[in-house]
C-alpha cells in the first residue's frame, strides 16, 4: 500500500489513466506518451497542468527506475 499526498491526487489520477499509454523502444519502456497528457488532465479537472506535469515527471522517473531494475535481475 502507498499513500498518496492530497496535492499531487490529481496528478496521481492522470499517472494511473496513463497505465496504456507509455512509450517502448527495443530496451522497454522509455516513457509515458506526453501526447495525451492534455486530455487526461481536462478529464481529470487538472487545475494547475504545471505543477501536475512536474509530479508525473517524478512518478514517471521513479516508475522507469522500477522496471529497468526488476529486467536486469
Amino acid at each position: 500500500m502507498i499513500e498518496i499526498w492530497p496535492d499531487i491526487w490529481p496528478a496521481w489520477q492522470v499517472f494511473r489513466a496513463c497505465a496504456t499509454q507509455w512509450r517502448a523502444g527495443a530496451g522497454g519502456a522509455t516513457g509515458i506518451d506526453y501526447n495525451v497528457l492534455p486530455w487526461l488532465m481536462k478529464l481529470h479537472g487538472v487545475d494547475d497542468e504545471a505543477a501536475a506535469l512536474n509530479d508525473l515527471r517524478v512518478m514517471e522517473r521513479t516508475a522507469l527506475a522500477i522496471i529497468h531494475k526488476q529486467g536486469a535481475e
